[in-house]
């Protein structure tokens, strides 16, 4: 049976994550209190922060600002939206 957890983001019981998403207090947080639904939605989210605003993962800028961004989107927070990202058509 898959572990539930009470998605802050989303505001529903959902499937949790099967392991923390990197190690440390923050990672913790995530895998108590953010469904697996939800972070995929931030993975995507990221994916198309990094590629539109060609951010160096090897720089701690970029890095520092993808945590920020990360923390909003999963608090529910207005966040920063891909400039040149279009939506695939369905």
């Amino acid at each position: 049976m898959a572990r539930m957890v009470h998605c802050k983001k989303l505001n529903q019981e959902l499937e949790g994550l099967d392991a923390p998403p990197f190690p440390g207090p923050k990672g913790q947080d995530i895998y108590d209190n953010i469904s697996k639904q939800a972070w995929l939605e931030w993975l995507e989210h990221q994916t198309r922060l990094i590629n539109e605003k060609h951010l160096n993962m090897m720089d701690l800028t970029a890095r520092t600002y993808l945590n920020e961004q990360r923390d909003r989107f999963l608090s529910g927070q207005a966040i920063d939206e891909a400039e040149g990202f279009v939506p695939p058509a369905e």
